[in-house]
């Protein structure tokens, strides 16, 4: 079933806010990176494990999501993904009390559980609201309200968090008003999408006859199978670009002061490309060209991160915003392309591949912990782009093994 673009107004507008929240609550993880490395004296890896603790949820939840929206449908399933992620934020209260960084992870776990329920509905419910050729340009769309949100966190938790003197953890008090203050939005929120008029959308996955009858697994598109390494590796490098830059810019000799905006710069990058986005696809860019270029670029900027020092450095590891911009909402419709009565389990299995932000970015730190370089570390994201590349040239359009 699809939505016309008159009735589809009021649900993407709903949804808008909805990526608008999650952004906010996302990004927030880079200012959390810097702030508990201080605060509990941790090396790279023991800080990113922040950014582990909160995607590997998605590889643990996201077929559980896709069951309880069987039970509940996409609007009930995301009031209740929105609680999840209440219970999180809220337990960073007792956390912070206890200064006890284990409770912090606990919830960012918790945090992320919530988010796989929620984009396991709502991405394939922008694909359809809509032609699938303008997928990308919707999927845009909600990754700008995401992005936005993204860079108005940087500046209030950033100013709240890694500002003045390095943190201790006396200073983890800091986090409780903050944090309250989005346990109460995020129930004010799933109250709003459980009695807002938001209607169910079903996926078109009973559409495609021919293709049902001619696979009887999953795992038989090759389109899907390879794409799901590619957005492995494509979520593990946006999150080492976004959540390991301020850290890398002190290690860089830069101040915290400087630095703990820089996340933004990634974020605006990503803005960028966005709009690029929806100016150019579909009308003069097909998504894979899209991607072809998003990976093109990514290799650029990683080769510059490794190879340039000091600032330059810097900003390439922030331009690979531009490069990522487009690989999600690219990439999906490439993914689930003719898997018909697969659609949802393969939306689901996409959404576990977001736990590559959960370990492309804890193999850095090792890396740069065992090497004592964070620099030359990056050099696993080069490796990651020319396998998008592979996947956006010749990987999508393999129709059997």
């Amino acid at each position: 079933m699809t939505t016309t673009s008159k009735n589809s107004n009021g649900p993407l507008l709903i949804i808008g806010v909805l990526f608008f929240v999650f952004g906010f609550v996302t990004w927030v993880n880079s200012v959390l990176i810097a702030f508990f490395k201080d605060a509990f004296d941790l090396n790279n890896f023991q800080s990113l494990l922040v950014t582990s603790a909160f995607f590997i949820s998605y590889f643990v939840m996201a077929i559980p999501s896709s069951w309880v929206l069987a039970k509940t449908g996409f609007k009930n399933g995301m009031s209740f993904g929105l609680l999840t992620m209440a219970v999180g934020t809220l337990l960073f209260v007792p956390a912070a009390n206890m200064a006890n960084y284990p409770l912090f992870l606990l919830g960012l776990f918790i945090i992320g559980t919530g988010l796989a329920l929620l984009q396991t509905a709502s991405n394939p419910y922008v694909t359809i609201l809509g032609p699938r050729e303008s997928a990308a340009t919707r999927i845009s769309f909600m990754g700008i309200c995401n992005k936005v949100a993204g860079i108005l966190s940087q500046f209030i938790f950033g100013g709240l968090l890694l500002s003045g003197a390095a943190g201790t953890t006396q200073d983890l008090s800091i986090v409780i008003s903050p944090y309250s203050i989005m346990t109460a939005v995020l129930i004010a929120l799933a109250l709003l999408v459980r009695f807002s008029s938001l209607p169910e959308v079903e996926a078109e996955e009973e559409d495609d006859e021919n293709t049902v009858a001619e696979k009887s697994s999953v795992w038989a598109y090759p389109n899907l199978v390879l794409g799901l390494v590619a957005f492995f590796l494509y979520v593990g490098v946006e999150v080492m670009a976004g959540d390991t830059i301020i850290n890398y810019g002190t290690s860089q000799g830069i101040s915290m002061d400087v630095a703990k905006i820089f996340t933004t710069y990634t974020l605006y990058g990503m803005l960028a490309g966005y709009i690029i986005g929806i100016l150019f696809i579909p009308k003069y860019l097909s998504q894979q060209q899209a991607l072809n270029y998003s990976a093109i670029l990514g290799l650029v900027f990683s080769v510059g991160t490794v190879a340039l020092d000091g600032y330059m450095s810097v900003m390439c590891l922030a331009l690979l915003g531009i490069a990522n911009a487009l690989m999600w909402p690219a990439l999906w419709p490439l993914a689930i392309q003719g898997l018909g009565k697969f659609t949802k389990i393969g939306s689901a299995l996409i959404i576990m591949m977001i736990a590559g932000g959960a370990l492309v970015p804890l193999l850095y730190g090792k890396i740069a912990d065992s090497m004592g370089d964070t620099q030359t570390a990056y050099a696993i994201m080069i490796p990651c782009y020319l396998f998008i590349l592979y996947y956006a040239t010749i990987g999508h359009k393999k129709s059997s093994w």
